[in-house]
């Protein structure tokens, strides 16, 4: 009789209401729960007699491949590789009393991947901080709970202990284990995804449901295949990553999950997520003519421009400095930082005006043809307005109401609708059935049906041509 079976007879013995066939059921759930590819049987089963409250004893094993990993394994030893690691952070036990906490992920094999709790003076071992994705450790006398989702999660505490080695291993480099986003599909998790940045970089701050203040890093990233994908890192911010990074630049993120949006498949992170972008720390001077200068209601200037390889860029002016421009003017800006396509200016910033340069485009010679847009793409137009602007109010899931106007224009080519939301459908409003307009710093998106819709940003201007 195999292990496996002697183990089936043993929970049957404790639990007589179960059977074999109900048992195998079981693990065929459990491990669509969890991902077959992160789970074996035989730990499939030691998940589900724990679930009835027993506990199985099996024969240790002094090194332990992930997919072997049971809750209720007690002094395992393991060799795998990191993944991603977190910053080590101070909670409260009930009594008052501080502690430390570190989380990792670590590997096996391309599907084997596994969470670990480093606890009090664990999460702060000598050369820890040193540790990088992709080096080879070993994780010795450790134990093994369930963590919220059931899969089984290794600890490290007082009794355990985890050590570097430079021993010859068959376990798969992150070089190899690197998927493209093109590659990517829902549920996959601890993932190391390779793109290049596609628009613009931007982060935001927000209050969890816990009343807490929270932040987040948002960026797309492009496939192999063109394909794009919307990427959020919780708990990450601008301090993540360089202050220059170009329009084309390759991006690897360590320890991501992809999840269904609301647009889609998008790829998000948190706090263990460790950032690769191509860039450097100092940022290189921008030349580009001024398309449009949109100023909001704080002051500040949001600028479409366009460089001398018809590179869009939006340039947010915190600083005043482009008051010495307008529409038209051909600047040079010393920018704090180059996120892609978005350039912020700040105090710290300069800007000058130029000689005019006829290599670098005009509006004019940048218009898109309505049949020319595709999706993912910034553009500017110039279209006359077929139906009267409409608006409407749209909830969202968290209850809030939105304004959302929308309006169909054509050009000589093609139809297509137009939207803006919040604080650009006032421009939509402004709008009237047969005027000609030219519309800057639209950004193309799939919708309803295959169709292809634009949006307002909040770089995006009107202009009345009649």
């Amino acid at each position: 009789m195999s292990e496996f079976d002697s183990l089936i007879e043993k929970l049957i013995e404790q639990k007589p209401e179960l059977t074999r066939e109900i048992i195998e059921e079981q693990i065929k759930l459990k491990k669509e729960k969890i991902g077959a590819g992160y789970l074996t049987d035989q730990g499939a089963l030691f998940l589900i007699a724990s679930d009835y409250g027993v506990t199985l004893s099996g024969p240790l094993k002094v090194e332990m491949s992930l997919k072997d990993l049971y809750a209720g394994a007690k002094e395992i030893s393991l060799e795998t590789r990191v993944l991603n690691l977190s910053p080590a952070k101070q909670f409260s036990r009930k009594d008052g009393s501080p502690f430390y906490l570190r989380t990792m992920t670590v590997y096996d094999d391309v599907n084997s991947t596994a969470s670990v709790k480093l606890w009090d003076e664990k999460a702060n071992l000598p050369g820890i901080e040193n540790l990088k994705p992709g080096d080879l450790i070993k994780i010795i006398k450790a134990y093994v709970k369930s963590d919220l989702d059931g899969s089984p999660t290794i600890n490290i505490g007082s009794g355990s202990n985890l050590e570097t080695t430079d021993s010859a291993s068959e376990i798969p480099t992150i070089d190899t284990i690197t998927k493209d986003v093109s590659e990517l599909q829902e549920g996959q998790k601890d993932l190391v995804v390779l793109g290049e940045i596609d628009g613009v970089i931007s982060s935001m701050e927000f209050t969890n449901s816990r009343g807490m203040p929270g932040k987040a890093l948002r960026m797309r990233l492009k496939g192999k295949d063109g394909s794009g994908m919307r990427v959020v890192l919780w708990g990450k911010d601008e301090s993540s990553i360089p202050n220059m990074i170009s329009q084309s630049a390759k991006v690897r993120l360590l320890g991501v999950k992809v999840k269904s949006g609301n647009q889609g498949l998008e790829i998000h992170g948190n706090d263990a997520t460790i950032i690769e972008i191509e860039g450097g720390k100092e940022a290189e001077p921008v030349i580009a003519r001024v398309l449009s200068i949109s100023p909001t209601e704080n002051g500040r200037n949001m600028i479409l421009a366009v460089d001398n390889k018809k590179n869009l860029y939006n340039i947010s002016d915190s600083s005043n400095s482009t008051s010495i421009c307008v529409e038209g003017d051909i600047i040079e800006c010393m920018p704090s930082k180059v996120y892609g396509n978005s350039i912020t200016l700040d105090e710290n910033s300069f800007v000058r005006k130029l000689e005019n340069d006829e290599n670098i485009p005009s509006l004019s010679q940048i218009r898109t043809k309505i049949n020319d847009v595709k999706v993912d793409g910034n553009y500017c137009i110039e279209a006359i307005i077929l139906k009267v602007p409409e608006r409407r109010e749209v909830q969202t899931k968290t209850g809030e109401s939105i304004a959302l106007s929308e309006m169909f224009v054509e050009d000589d080519t093609g139809q297509i609708w137009v939207k803006g939301w919040r604080n650009q459908a006032r421009l939509i409003d402004k709008c009237e059935l047969g005027e000609i307009v030219s519309i800057t710093g639209l950004n193309a998106k799939a919708g309803l049906e295959g169709r292809i819709e634009m949006f307002l940003t909040a770089f995006s201007k009107i202009t009345k041509k009649n």
